[in-house]
């Protein structure tokens, strides 16, 4: 399991610390639980400890892989005939899997889609939320601020545009 201090990545809310482990009793059950900062937003959360890996919570990304899964913005040929209410299920799922490799699919994807015409509401929302836990992890993986971590992303996203 994870330790105070590790760095974690918690789907669909972005990356994290472990501030603690600590035991509460919640409607009279006593459980161990992380208390994790969630730094993008300011946001402090429990997550009881045997809950942990159905949620999908991971390590951040190491360096390496951050820096390949910024390449992945040019890679492979996006599917824009697909209905977009099938493409936006498609892209939760992989949203909710915190990959973030499938993450990146979803921003890169969605960004070539706006390109063509205007996202609708649901999949402009989805792309800011997968942009921004996308931004979470590599800020803590580069140790870089959140502007520069918008900034890199930006260069690789319209390197070759």
């Amino acid at each position: 399991m994870f330790q105070v201090g590790d760095k974690i990545v918690y789907p669909m809310h972005g990356a994290g610390i472990i501030e603690a482990i600590e035991e509460k009793e919640i409607l009279g059950e006593k459980q161990h639980y992380y208390l994790i900062n969630m730094p993008m937003g300011n946001v402090h959360i429990m997550i009881p400890m045997e809950k942990v890996m159905n949620l999908g919570i991971r390590e951040i990304v190491d360096r390496d892989t951050m820096d390949d899964v910024l390449h992945t913005f040019h890679d492979h040929k996006s599917d824009s005939s697909v209905a977009w209410n099938q493409r936006y299920r498609k892209n939760m799922d992989k949203l909710k899997t915190g990959d973030i490799y499938k993450g990146a699919e979803v921003i890169r994807d969605l960004l070539r889609i706006n390109k063509d015409r205007v996202l609708g509401a649901g999949e402009k929302k989805m792309l800011d939320n997968a942009m921004q836990m996308f931004i979470s992890e590599l800020v803590s993986v580069k140790k870089i601020t959140e502007e520069q971590a918008t900034d890199l992303v930006n260069q690789f996203l319209h390197k070759d545009a």
